[in-house]
């Protein structure tokens, strides 16, 4: 056990772009989906669900998941974007998922995609970017010590 996870520990530098990659890429396309389906039905759904300023959060909803996925796949203001993109996940469970549970097929998923896609955030912005990030090249993370890499509740 003790050499696959020596093993493992080796790639934890791309755990953080694994993650961003991925998750920016899936805002993007849904970004890109909201345009292609049309703004204007994605604001009359947005006013069936209760979302407020559906003329103003449709196309805002889109643009952020489009730039907001492009900038976590570079890697660039990671944490900030993460945060952004958690709003809109929040917002999205609060107003279309909430009546739906976690596990739903009537008439659409429940909130699992939408929960997994939070926790995938939420990992970003307490691990940061990674160092195959621009916020790393350009300085934006601070440098990681020995000591910030210690487990939080660690028994001595």
């Amino acid at each position: 056990m003790h050499k696959m996870c020596s093993t493992l520990n080796r790639f934890r530098p791309v755990v953080p772009l694994v993650l961003r990659v991925v998750l920016g890429g899936l805002f993007i396309w849904h970004g890109i989906d909201k345009f292609d389906a049309g703004i204007s039905m994605v604001k009359d759904m947005y006013t069936m669900w209760g979302v407020p300023a559906p003329g103003l959060t449709a196309p805002l909803t889109a643009v952020i998941e489009i730039v907001g996925g492009a900038m976590l796949v570079f890697g660039f203001a990671t944490r900030m974007v993460a945060m952004v993109l958690s709003i809109v996940m929040v917002g999205a469970l609060l107003y279309v998922k909430r009546d739906l549970g976690i596990i739903s097929t009537d008439p659409m998923p429940g909130a699992e995609l939408d929960l997994a896609y939070l926790a995938g955030l939420v990992a970003l912005m307490i691990l940061g970017p990674g160092p195959i990030s621009i916020d790393d090249k350009i300085g934006l993370e601070p440098a990681e010590s020995v000591a910030t890499r210690e487990p939080m509740l660690a028994t001595r």
